[in-house]
């Protein structure tokens, strides 16, 4: 197979949260196309493991959906170079108000792989302590806990339908809890 080619890329937009450019393409027949692209700084997130075993989520409004969903602790980095570790002990500090005595790793996501670099590393929390929430001025969330069994569900009957909170709840279930 012939290779594709990056012959041009354009910056439209520079936002808070993505940049968004415009590729031109060499495809392998040697027609050029435009192609979008979003450059994400990159994310962090935890699946935080209370001491009984239950799970804390976070219930938040999200504007792309105009509705509140239910998700794992998240949040993007501080910066491209910012370790994962430290975001994802950040982001359960400031979101569900706790600290983790202990932080590992489970896995790796890339969320849209079709027109983003997006990736967000999930880690597993657990020794948690209560801390206090540090929100945003403009961020309104409810911490709830939840078995891991009712979440799977609530991935079966989309409910939860978020991507990175349905790779976590089924990845930490599958490595942790069904043996």
């Amino acid at each position: 197979m012939e290779k594709y080619e990056r012959i041009g890329r354009e910056l439209i937009h520079k936002g808070a949260i993505i940049d968004y450019y415009q590729d031109t393409i060499r495809v392998p027949n040697g027609n050029i196309a435009k192609w979008d692209y979003i450059r994400h700084k990159g994310a962090a997130a935890v699946v935080a493991v209370q001491d009984d075993g239950k799970l804390l989520m976070v219930r938040q409004y999200r504007n792309a959906l105009d509705r509140e969903t239910l998700e794992i602790p998240a949040g993007g980095l501080n910066g491209a170079d910012e370790p994962t570790d430290i975001a994802a002990a950040r982001e359960l500090e400031e979101e569900a108000g706790y600290t983790a005595g202990r932080l590992e790793k489970l896995l790796s996501i890339r969320t849209t792989v079709a027109f983003c670099d997006e990736k967000i590393d999930i880690y597993v929390a657990t020794e948690l302590k209560r801390s206090h929430q540090h929100l945003d001025e403009d961020e309104y969330l409810d911490v709830e806990s939840y078995d891991i069994e009712d979440l799977v569900k609530m991935v079966y009957d989309c409910k939860i339908q978020d991507g990175k909170t349905v790779a976590a709840i089924m990845a930490y279930y599958n490595k942790y809890r069904a043996g």
